[in-house]
């Protein structure tokens, strides 16, 4: 997994993202029980990544897109990564967990809320098994709540999706210095 990825400068471990996202390394038995509750299989990529940093914000924050979005032309952003430590809110299963954003925020239940965005849940990121079923490997999309839960494609694996993740900065189009 992540062949030639370097995560030495991946992660923004501040207060904010120790408090809300960084869980306790997860047990195998962890992953199944989140596994078993979400009525999903997690994608290889994602558990190897939480083995190493269970969720957090990333320093890189946005992922490019070839058609517009709520939040840009040209890309979405994210606020941070769900892990799956249950004490944490920003979590697989924790307070802002898939199925509050399916139940309460009536987002499309095609699979499990991944990522957030800075938009406070009028755009969240979802690993989608719509195609690939339970077990499958998932689609990694955007979800627009703004625009009746328009679904942008963004990568088509949560490994590709992390390694596509780019500097906000990247975007930055205007020119302050005229």
């Amino acid at each position: 997994m992540f062949e030639g990825f370097d995560f030495t400068d991946f992660w923004d471990d501040g207060s904010y993202a120790l408090k809300n996202y960084v869980g306790e390394p997860p047990t195998d038995e962890m992953i199944k029980s989140v596994e078993t509750e979400l009525g999903y299989k997690l994608p290889a990529s994602y558990i190897w990544l939480i083995r190493h940093h269970n969720g957090g914000v990333p320093l890189k924050t946005a992922f490019p897109t070839s058609s517009p979005t709520s939040w840009a032309d040209d890309h979405i952003a994210i606020e941070g990564i769900y892990g799956i430590d249950r004490n944490k809110p920003n979590s697989l299963c924790g307070s802002f967990s898939s199925q509050f954003w399916i139940s309460e925020w009536g987002y499309p239940d095609i699979g499990v809320a991944i990522c957030d965005c800075p938009s406070a849940g009028h755009d969240m990121i979802f690993l989608d098994y719509s195609e690939c079923g339970k077990d499958g490997e998932p689609k990694v999309v955007h979800i627009d709540q703004e625009d009746d839960y328009l679904i942008t494609p963004l990568a088509d694996s949560f490994e590709l999706f992390i390694r596509g993740l780019v500097d906000e900065e990247s975007f930055e189009t205007e020119d302050f210095d005229e």
